[in-house]
């Protein structure tokens, strides 16, 4: 097997293991969200992302980024064998993590009132803030305990963990939204956070690598580069989040709660269906592009590798949305979710620029940019922002949609010439193929969509399709032999059969 398969194997590896808990993940959240939408309605689904997102913007201005900064460190001194090592970056990433979690649960529950009045315009939900500020101690714990093992490259006990957290968080959510309703939103995000926290950590302690407690001075000491570098990814952090919470405090001062719901489940359908592909790549991709990261050549043929094999296997997924988005909207939510169509047909054409970018963007973090990293991304969330509020003041949740293709389209622009010219990156031939097979069949799918009805738009849209799906398939085949994979996997079965 040549390096380059070998290298292609590798991502699709990674991205099996952790795509195939993905699916499980999607079916646990196609279930969620269909019962969520019944019982809570619009109206509750807007509330529940306003305090889901509110949490989360306290938590990014207070997590000092540390659970993606910490796998960069865990991940280089895991390579040098040192265990020693191993053993001291573990121990001083707990105390930082323990430390920022008390942090961000005492910013929040100081300011409960100021965030209730703020995102609701009244003060009713400062009771809800308080609960959930526990929250945010769990949930940077649970993040610490994720990064030790995607640091450790324990990928299949990552995606074990990611199983059950999703599973046994659903069953134990799920009886609050329909005893309670509306009121039962807060205990069950509460109870969600202890459970992803409690599965994390139970394999943690199945890595069998001990740690000690240090003093905080020590800890800060030891931890400085950690911290530098996270401190910055807590300021990008903060520009995505806020960006993301002022558009639904806008959205409600323009629109309402019903509106700010539909906007969530838009883009739930973006973020956490299809950027599936996304969380599966990631898990692998960044500790190995980490690892090349001053070897020119090697980054330029992984992030090629990267996004080719993403390009590829979203691509087919995009075309599918694109045809039988009613049915997708009527699957995941109820009819009540129909309105959300047509941004979603916009911002799904996105995802293609954001495939790109999102694969070199990791290069900036791979590098330990930091401060190249933070300009990028506030810059790109400033224009995100204008172009969201614009797009939703002028035309509703379909300038939402259109907003979010710009915005992509642009920050794909941004971000390549931004590495193209600080670490010479180029894309090479096959990647700019695929692009110029791949991006013209969703654009036709969109058109298909809107010019034709009924039966023909379907056969035609499924012919689209096929071609799409066929096309991935072969250049996959061409790089890594799936064919000659498959067929030798159904030899050795066929054998232990006879056995």
């Amino acid at each position: 097997m040549s390096e380059n398969q070998s290298s292609y194997r590798q991502i699709m590896k990674a991205t099996s293991i952790f795509g195939g808990v993905q699916v499980f993940n999607i079916l646990i959240q196609i279930i969620r969200s269909k019962v969520v939408a019944v019982l809570l309605g619009p109206t509750g689904i807007g509330i529940l992302g306003l305090l889901q997102t509110t949490v989360a913007l306290i938590g990014a201005a207070t997590n000092f980024g540390l659970g993606t900064s910490a796998v960069r460190d865990i991940s280089a001194q895991h390579a040098s064998g040192d265990q020693d090592k191993v053993k001291e970056i573990l121990s001083v990433f707990r105390m930082l993590a323990l430390g920022t979690g008390i942090l961000g649960m005492l910013v929040t529950l100081v300011l409960s009132p100021w965030l209730s009045q703020i995102t609701f315009g009244n003060e009713e939900f400062t009771w809800a803030f308080r609960v959930l500020s526990i929250t945010l101690l769990v949930s940077q714990l649970a993040a610490a305990q994720t990064a030790i093992l995607q640091g450790l490259r324990r990928i299949q006990l990552m995606a074990k963990a990611s199983i059950y957290s999703s599973a046994l968080g659903l069953l134990i959510t799920l009886p609050f939204y329909y005893f309670f309703s509306i009121k039962g939103i807060v205990p069950a995000l509460l109870l969600t956070s202890g459970v992803i926290f409690s599965v994390q950590f139970f394999y943690v302690k199945k890595v069998n690598i001990s740690t000690y407690w240090l003093p905080y001075r020590k800890a800060i000491r030891l931890g400085k580069p950690m911290l530098k570098l996270g401190f910055m990814l807590s300021l990008s952090g903060i520009i995505v989040v806020a960006s993301s919470y002022l558009v639904r405090v806008f959205i409600v001062r323009y629109g309402n709660l019903s509106e700010a719901g539909l906007y969530n489940a838009g883009f739930s359908i973006i973020t956490v269906y299809v950027g599936m592909v996304f969380t599966a790549m990631s898990t692998d991709y960044f500790p190995r592009l980490s690892a090349v990261n001053m070897e020119m050549e090697k980054y330029n043929e992984l992030i090629n590798q990267q996004s080719e094999t993403a390009f590829l296997i979203l691509s087919p997924l995009i075309c599918v949305f694109l045809i039988f988005i009613n049915w997708a909207i009527i699957l995941l939510y109820s009819n009540q979710f129909l309105p959300i169509t047509e941004m979603v047909h916009y911002a799904i054409l996105g995802i293609y620029f954001k495939a790109l970018s999102w694969s070199m963007a990791f290069l900036i973090l791979a590098k330990g940019d930091s401060k190249a990293f933070f300009w990028n991304e506030l810059v790109a969330n400033l224009y995100l922002l204008m172009f969201n509020c614009a797009g939703y003041y002028w035309d509703g949740l379909r300038g939402l949609g259109l907003s979010f293709l710009i915005g992509y389209l642009l920050y794909f622009l941004q971000i390549y010439f931004f590495i193209k010219f600080k670490y010479n990156f180029s894309y090479n031939k096959k990647m700019a193929i695929i692009f110029l097979m791949q991006l013209p069949l969703g654009i036709i799918c969109f058109f298909v969509y809107y010019c034709l009805q009924g039966l023909w738009m379907y056969i035609l849209g499924s012919f689209l399709i096929f071609i799409s799906g066929g096309f991935s398939f072969y250049e996959m085949n061409k790089s890594m032999n799936l064919v000659q994979s498959i067929q030798s996997k159904f030899r050795k079965n066929e054998k232990n059969i006879d056995v």
